[in-house]
C-alpha cells in the first residue's frame, strides 16, 4: 500500500470518528465497507490499531476508547479542531487534497488559489528542529539592495497565503522581527546553536494580532466594528480575530467587539471593506480610518 493511500485512510478514519462523536468499531466497519477504499474487504482490527497509533504520532490526534460505554471510540482532544493548531491545518489541507485528487475529471471546473512556495519551508523547519541559527539574504519592498541577517528562527506562520518566519536576535533579548518568505532571496543554516526561551509560546505571541505585525509598539485595546448588510454575515462566519464577540444587532447591522492591536494591517483590512465596515470605537482609530478614506478620494480628483 502506497503512502498516499494510507494517508487517505487516516483522514477518513479521523473524519468518521469526529463526525460521529462516539462510534463503535462495528459501526466504523460498516461505514468502511461503504467506501471505495475498502474494495469490499473489512478493516482488520490490527490495521485499525496501527492507523490509530500513526494518527497520534503524525497529527497529535488521540483516538480514545470508552470501555464503560460499549467500547465506543472518540477523539480525546477534539479541542484541536476548534483552534488554529497544526493538527487542524494538516487535517483540513489533506482532506481537501484527497477530495480534489479524486476529482481529476473535474479539474477544469475546480479553481484553486496558488499554494505558497515550500522551497524555503523545509530548510527553516529543519533549522528550528536542530535549534541552529539561520542566515538569510532579504530585500524589503521599496529597497533596491538586499541585506544579510543572522537570527534564531523562533516560529513560522502562514497568513493570507504567505509564509513568515519570526526571527529572534540574541544581541537584544527583547528584539524580534518578522520576515516574509517571498522576500527572502537565500537561506542557509549555520552551526550556531541556540535555545528557545522556555516561556515563549508562538500562539500567545500573536494572540493580540490581526496578522503578522507584532512589534511596532501598538497596544491591544477594545475595538468595536459595525458591519452592514451581508458583511455582518461574512464576519460572523469567518471571524477576523479569535476575540470576536457580537455585542449588538440592529435592523441591518451587527456590532462586533475585539481585543486586538489595531495595527496598519488591521486598518488596511477595514479600509478594504469600504462602506460595509465602520469603526465605532476607539475614536482615534475611527478618525484615522476616516482620514485614510479621505486620502483615497483625493487621488481620484
Amino acid at each position: 500500500m502506497n503512502t498516499s493511500t494510507i494517508f487517505k485512510e487516516y483522514i477518513w478514519l479521523v473524519n468518521t470518528i469526529r463526525k460521529a462523536g462516539r462510534i463503535t468499531f462495528s459501526e466504523i466497519q460498516s461505514k468502511w465497507l461503504e467506501t471505495d477504499m475498502s474494495e469490499g474487504l473489512e478493516l482488520a482490527r490490527s490495521t485499525f490499531n496501527r492507523h490509530k497509533d500513526a494518527i497520534e504520532d503524525i497529527f497529535g490526534i488521540y483516538i480514545e476508547c470508552d470501555r464503560k460505554d460499549d467500547y465506543q471510540y472518540y477523539i480525546g482532544n477534539s479541542e484541536v479542531f476548534n483552534e488554529d493548531t497544526v493538527q487542524n491545518w494538516m487535517l483540513s489541507t489533506l482532506s481537501v487534497h484527497n477530495i480534489v485528487s479524486e476529482s481529476i475529471s473535474l479539474q477544469n471546473r475546480i479553481v484553486l488559489e496558488p499554494v505558497p512556495s515550500d522551497s524555503l519551508l523545509q530548510t527553516i523547519i529543519d533549522s528550528m528542529k536542530r535549534n541552529v541559527m539561520i542566515e538569510i539574504t532579504y530585500c524589503r519592498y521599496g529597497n533596491i539592495e538586499p541585506k544579510d541577517y543572522t537570527f534564531e528562527p523562533y516560529c513560522i506562520k502562514l497568513f493570507k497565503q504567505r509564509w513568515y518566519v519570526l526571527g529572534h536576535f540574541p544581541s537584544d533579548p527583547d528584539y524580534f522581527r518578522t520576515f516574509s518568505f517571498d522576500r527572502i532571496q537565500s537561506v542557509k543554516p549555520t552551526d550556531i546553536k541556540f535555545e528557545t526561551d522556555p516561556d515563549f509560546d508562538a500562539k500567545e505571541y500573536y494572540s493580540e494580532c490581526y496578522g503578522m505585525l507584532s512589534g511596532d509598539g501598538t497596544e491591544a485595546e477594545k475595538v468595536v466594528l459595525r458591519a452592514y448588510g451581508k458583511e455582518q454575515f461574512y464576519i460572523n462566519d469567518l471571524p477576523l480575530h479569535h476575540s470576536q464577540n457580537i455585542i449588538e444587532k440592529g435592523e441591518d447591522y451587527t456590532d462586533f467587539e475585539y481585543f486586538i492591536r489595531p495595527t496598519i494591517d488591521f486598518m488596511e483590512h477595514i479600509l478594504s471593506k469600504e462602506s460595509r465596515l465602520k469603526v465605532i470605537s476607539p475614536k482615534w482609530l475611527a478618525n484615522d480610518i476616516k482620514a485614510m478614506h479621505a486620502g483615497a478620494v483625493k487621488i481620484y480628483k
